[in-house]
């Protein structure tokens, strides 16, 4: 016997107990840039937090005049459900551009660097221009682009296109770690993308790193030179 439930916006009542739904990102930070005939992308990254593999970055831009439905936050997702949506955004929206900065290119220029050049990529990219760029977090990576750039915290719960945009990157970058998963099967990356599960981190002990690792990290440097590192500042 099911249990009896009412709704309001955003809200779910369980036998009588209040609980919040996920937020449904809307349009309203695009809404008053389109109404001033400005274009607009969303961008949001994927792989910050990872051990392996690189950090990448979505730029998508809606249409104007359509609302696709059903968008939510990556997170929030099963992995069908995120495949579903990626395809319907690539078929949905305006323009989409996808950009990583490689493990390599982290363990150079450290992750701050690495994720404004990635960012940079992705919207460099766009078959359109845009005027005004929304951002996930408090953080302005992409300052001096000649953009008008929006903070959003949590803007991947708030706006659709910040919404679209970590759908399109997470399933980009999953897709390239499940294909090199064969490559270096030790590490599991089908299953954990990169970051640090237990048959991961037994891998590492067992084996060393492979060629997608980021080997200043912390746990990857002292693997390979045997000695306590100070952690590493990092933005994740």
């Amino acid at each position: 016997m099911g249990l009896p439930v009412s709704r309001r916006k955003n809200v779910t009542y369980v036998n009588g107990r209040r609980i919040r739904l996920p937020d449904v990102p809307g349009l309203r930070h695009e809404r008053r840039h389109w109404d001033d005939g400005q274009v607009v992308a969303g961008v949001d990254e994927v792989g910050r937090g990872a051990w392996a593999g690189p950090v990448t970055y979505a730029a998508v831009v809606l249409p104007t005049d359509r609302r696709m439905y059903k968008l939510r936050d990556s997170k929030q997702l099963d992995h069908a459900r995120r495949e579903e949506l990626h395809d319907r955004v690539m078929d949905f929206a305006l323009g989409v551009s996808i950009a990583s900065a490689s493990n390599d290119e982290i363990d150079e220029l450290g992750m701050s660097a690495a994720m404004q050049l990635a960012a940079r990529r992705a919207v460099e990219g766009l078959s359109l221009t845009p005027d005004v760029l929304l951002l996930d977090g408090n953080w302005d990576f992409l300052a001096g682009l000649g953009t008008h750039n929006e903070l959003i915290v949590h803007g991947d719960a708030h706006s659709a296109s910040i919404a679209a945009a970590s759908i399109v990157a997470k399933v980009t970058r999953d897709r390239q770690m499940v294909d090199h998963s064969p490559i270096h099967p030790p590490y599991a990356f089908h299953s954990n993308k990169g970051y640090p599960s237990p048959a991961h981190r037994r891998a590492l002990r067992e084996q060393g790193p492979c060629v997608l690792h980021r080997t200043s990290w912390t746990p990857i440097a002292e693997l390979l030179d045997g000695e306590p590192h100070s952690p590493r500042v990092r933005t994740d």
